[in-house]
């Protein structure tokens, strides 16, 4: 059986009023026996220490208590408590400081993938990491495509329509409109490109010189929702992008519809005012 020191559970003064916010006493966290049959000491003291920081309880810049008293108060050694600390501080929740209690430190935000078209290199790049899963190819009517490419009203056109994926599953669907010229030349089997323009300069040797970019806003109706994993109602990013010959016809037009809780939009913007 192992044996476990003596905890003591009066309230523990404040810490020095040097630290940055507010301080935290030894009240903030429950007692608890620590025992080795439950595992490693210093992971039973991560989990105590995690609770109150990960549930708001201790707020950004909130001080620990000194480790002297965490140790006494849990019945470990202060490399136990140096050791939880050392993980919760990997973990970005907490900040050590030489001489001075841990304080807690505001999570960071995760990253969130930002589109910058301002090349064909950035466009290509933006899809890095993600798969394109192809739902169809058929001739479709579309006002949009119509719009884009000077149809006749009733005038049908090739369209793909896919979903893209990453690691962490669907991300945006994306639908790709091709002139009737193009697509009639075009085949299922030829989208093996998840950069869909790069497939089709290579599969018809047509050389593209630009892009249109236009971004809106929208929001998931059911079926989308349903198809990005996503909630009814939720903000989408809207990108549609004309690709142009160097002749100056259109080529392509796709329209992404992502999550927008998943990506972002971001420009440079030089001072051209002097």
């Amino acid at each position: 059986m192992s044996r476990v020191r003596a905890i003591k559970t009066e309230p523990a003064s404040e810490i020095s009023s040097d630290s940055p916010g507010a301080a935290a006493t030894l009240d903030s966290f429950m007692p608890r026996v620590l025992s080795r049959d439950d595992g490693p000491l210093y992971r039973q003291l991560v989990g105590i220490l995690r609770d109150p920081i990960t549930s708001g309880a201790l707020q950004p810049g909130t001080s620990l208590p000194r480790e002297a008293d965490l140790a006494e108060r849990f019945g470990v050694s202060l490399i136990t408590v140096r050791q939880a600390l050392r993980d919760l501080e990997n973990d970005g929740l907490i900040k050590k400081r030489a001489a001075k209690p841990a304080i807690v430190t505001a999570p960071a935000a995760p990253a969130m993938p930002s589109f910058a078209f301002r090349s064909f290199a950035q466009i290509a790049e933006s899809t890095k990491g993600r798969a394109l899963e192809i739902h169809s190819y058929r001739k479709e009517r579309s006002s949009a495509a119509t719009a884009a490419f000077g149809l006749k009203p009733d005038e049908a056109c090739h369209c793909l329509r896919a979903t893209l994926h990453q690691k962490g599953g669907p991300t945006g669907q994306t639908t790709f409109y091709f002139p009737p010229a193009i697509g009639g030349r075009l085949k299922r089997a030829d989208f093996d490109d998840v950069v869909v323009f790069r497939a089709v300069q290579r599969h018809l040797g047509i050389q593209l010189s630009g892009a249109k970019i236009t971004v809106r806003a929208d929001i998931a109706d059911e079926a989308l929702a349903k198809t990005l994993d996503y909630v009814v109602g939720g903000p989408i990013l809207v990108i549609e992008m004309l690709y142009l010959s160097t002749d100056g016809e259109p080529v392509e037009l796709t329209i992404n519809k992502n999550r927008a809780d998943l990506f972002s939009l971001s420009y440079d913007a030089p001072n051209d005012l002097g």
